[in-house]
């Protein structure tokens, strides 16, 4: 395929734009922090598409930030402590362009004080019985609240924290053991009291395993919470990755790992098996399962194993994970107590999720295909390997020898992710042309185009959208609004995250360096524009027809985030409007009428206001007999949305033929289909992509017959 990779080249722009400034020298035998503030800010004042200016200003914004994401909830620091901290409020642009952290040293230092005292709180205030009866109530609206005057004062604001917790918890129980008793008349359920006390231990319980994982924590991760306060001022998408965190961000781009293929969580001093990911090496093998403890790890070239209990996670993934085809044993505690050793041989881990999916549905003789996009992923070390454009590339020839008539593109929910892989998809569906624009900090202009003029889909195509759209999917979904080549179906408008980001190892700066990895640092270098010259930075794409959702009334978008570039235009690329289809303004004029009187979505539009509402409470009540009514009460009024949940359409999804031959191996990937299948079936927002499939194949089918009386 001869498609235009200039795209490619993006992530390589800012190399080789920073070609004169890499020879700067960063003083290898400082403070690492220190180097790390100097080296970022160096970066972010050379590199990102807007720099912002450094000074008093964007110090108090840095100050209420940082303050913000280490104690939300104000529950560690004390007034006192702010008082300390306050000298700094206005200083912190000196501290970085002096390249000291002496604000960070102060509040980390304070803060593990704080951690230390509050964590003697919790089992003090839960070893005594709550009094449900008292009239009381919680404000959770912490911006409001001012810090503690006092330990007293702060010890208070905590035991109803916890009295709120644990009264949500003993609600819960207590109406768990009414309805066993209304199943069984013969069961006794447990007193009051004993509920109570329950809930308690479950609220420590709760607690315990927070201090636990927050005691693996080490300074590092809280200097990089200061840094992201920092680079995050610049605007919402640049930020900065601590060594583990960019191999996490590989991961989540690439779909794919090297290891066993088992997700695992710390409970207390243990690792625990919490998934076995289909396909992976633990799947195989049927010996590690779901609840199982790891307690030991030894590699294949080790006499002895290393005892991993009570060790930090990320630790304890390092050393289960690693190269394919490596041995792993891993010494494990059974569900049912035993001890055994596992072997495993660590293998590349798809994680199946990550990755495009399709399915078939006939209406009316006619066999439409659905394929779900949940990012557009590609591997950020070699780009020969799989990625979002070649999957669903597969998937549309599969789907075009089940003889398709229309095809649906769901992109609900999809973050984005590869540019690469869009001017791909796009290809797929137009004759070359342009399929965004870039501009960047210069004013640099450049029109990203599919220079290949094969088109794999000519038929009726619609794209579904969400407010969770963005990014990627903004620039898939814009292209074919703009070229008329797809109707975009979905909420008012997308995400709005107009910019492009490049991730820039901060290591090409330290050569002979023994401070260790630096991390990386992914800086918003560009923006990017739809071919018709508008930008979908802050409005997003507007779908061609709306309908409503749960996201409908609550501020989730890029306009809602702290920071965001602003919106504007530029001229328009040179490009022509698809003219395969005959009724595409009647086809939307029919979607739009049936999705106004759609009783579904008028029901679905009044839960969304009402979710909007229970959002903006903030004040609770701490008596039982009122925390319970309001919940009654809740309850009653959203009882007339349970048939959201019951709708059904009168459409069936099946998997392509492909896929079905693998279910006689993996059974797990089947359940997974049939549950999503199952979920396809009570969607309306798919339902109504089909009805617009339809309409659109009546027309292609009216222009295919007039062309030939013509002929």
């Amino acid at each position: 395929m001869k498609r235009n990779y200039k795209v490619f080249l993006l992530g390589l722009l800012l190399a080789v734009a920073s070609c004169s400034f890499t020879t700067k020298e960063f003083d290898a035998n400082s403070d690492k922090d220190e180097v790390l503030i100097e080296l970022i800010s160096y970066v972010l004042s050379k590199g990102h598409y807007d720099p912002k200016n450094i000074n008093d200003e964007f110090s108090g914004n840095v100050y209420k930030s940082y303050l913000t994401g280490i104690d939300a909830r104000k529950r560690y620091f004390l007034k006192e402590d702010i008082e300390e901290f306050e000298q700094y409020e206005d200083q912190i642009d000196d501290q970085i362009n002096a390249h000291k952290i002496d604000f960070f040293n102060l509040t980390y230092n304070k803060l593990q004080q704080r951690l230390e005292e509050t964590k003697d709180y919790y089992p003090e205030i839960l070893a005594k019985s709550f009094n449900f009866d008292e009239e009381e109530e919680i404000d959770t609206d912490y911006d409001k609240i001012d810090y503690a005057s006092s330990k007293a004062e702060l010890k208070e604001r905590w035991r109803k924290q916890l009295k709120f917790t644990t009264l949500s918890t003993y609600y819960d129980l207590k109406s768990e053991e009414e309805a066993k008793a209304e199943e069984d008349e013969t069961y006794k359920p447990k007193s009051d009291a004993e509920l109570e006390k329950e809930a308690r231990e479950t609220t420590k319980s709760s607690l315990d395993e927070f201090y636990d994982l927050n005691e693996d924590l080490e300074r590092k991760d809280w200097f990089s919470i200061y840094v992201n306060s920092i680079v995050e001022e610049f605007d919402p998408h640049t930020f900065y990755f601590a060594p583990r965190d960019k191999e996490r961000f590989d991961i989540q781009m690439s779909g794919s790992l090297e290891g066993i293929g088992a997700r695992l969580q710390k409970k207390m001093d243990n690792i625990k098996v919490v998934e076995i990911i289909s396909g992976g090496p633990a799947w195989r093998s049927e010996e590690l399962e779901v609840g199982d403890l790891i307690q030991k790890v030894k590699q294949e070239d080790e006499k002895e194993p290393v005892n991993i209990i009570g060790m930090p996670i990320d630790d304890a993934v390092d050393l289960i994970k690693g190269p394919k085809g490596t041995k792993v044993t891993l010494t494990v505690k059974k569900v049912d107590g035993t001890v055994e050793d596992i072997t495993l041989e660590r293998d590349i881990v798809e994680i199946e999720e990550t990755y495009a999916k399709s399915a078939m549905v006939n209406k009316n003789d006619r066999n439409y295909g659905l394929i779900n996009l949940p990012r557009f992923y590609f591997d950020m070390e070699d780009a020969k390997n799989r990625t979002a454009a070649s999957d669903i590339k597969k998937e549309i020839i599969e789907l075009k020898k089940e003889k398709m008539d229309g095809l649906v593109i769901d992109l609900r929910n999809n973050g984005g992710g590869s540019l690469a892989t869009v001017i791909d998809i796009a290809g797929l569906f137009i004759e070359e042309g342009p399929v965004v624009q870039v501009k960047s900090g210069t004013g640099d202009r450049e029109v990203l185009t599919d220079d290949d003029d094969d088109i794999l889909w000519d038929g009726p195509l619609v794209i579904l959208v969400n407010e969770l759209s963005a990014s990627a999917s903004e620039i898939l979904a814009a292209a074919m609004q703009d070229y008329k080549r797809a109707i975009i179906i979905g909420s008012k408008q997308t995400y709005g995250k107009g910019t492009v980001q490049n991730v820039i190892d901060l290591n090409r700066w330290m050569k002979n360096s023994d401070l260790g990895d630096m991390g990386a640092l992914k800086v918003t270098t560009q923006k990017f524009y739809r071919v018709n010259g508008g930008s979908t930075q802050l409005e997003g794409v507007k779908s061609d027809v709306v309908v409503p959702d749960r996201y409908s009334y609550i501020d989730i978008g890029e306009k809602d985030m702290e920071n965001p570039l602003p919106w504007d235009q530029i001229e328009p690329a040179d490009y022509e409007e698809w003219d395969g289809y005959i009724d595409f303004d009647k086809t939307l004029a029919k979607s739009k009428k049936r999705m106004a009187e759609s009783k579904q979505l008028q029901l679905i539009d009044e839960s969304a206001k009402w979710i909007s509402e229970q959002r903006n409470e903030d004040v609770y009540p701490l008596n039982y007999s009122t925390y319970a009514q309001q919940i009654k009460e809740n309850e009653e009024l959203a009882k007339r949305f349970d048939s959201i949940t019951d709708y059904k359409t009168d459409l069936s999804f099946v998997s392509l033929p492909y896929e079905q031959e693998m279910f006689k191996q993996d059974t797990t990937l089947q359940e997974k289909r049939t549950r999503w299948h199952e979920n396809l079936s009570k969607d309306v927002y798919v339902e109504e992509a089909v009805n617009v499939l339809e309409d659109l194949s009546e027309g292609v089918e009216r222009k295919s017959k007039l062309a030939n009386i013509k002929n």
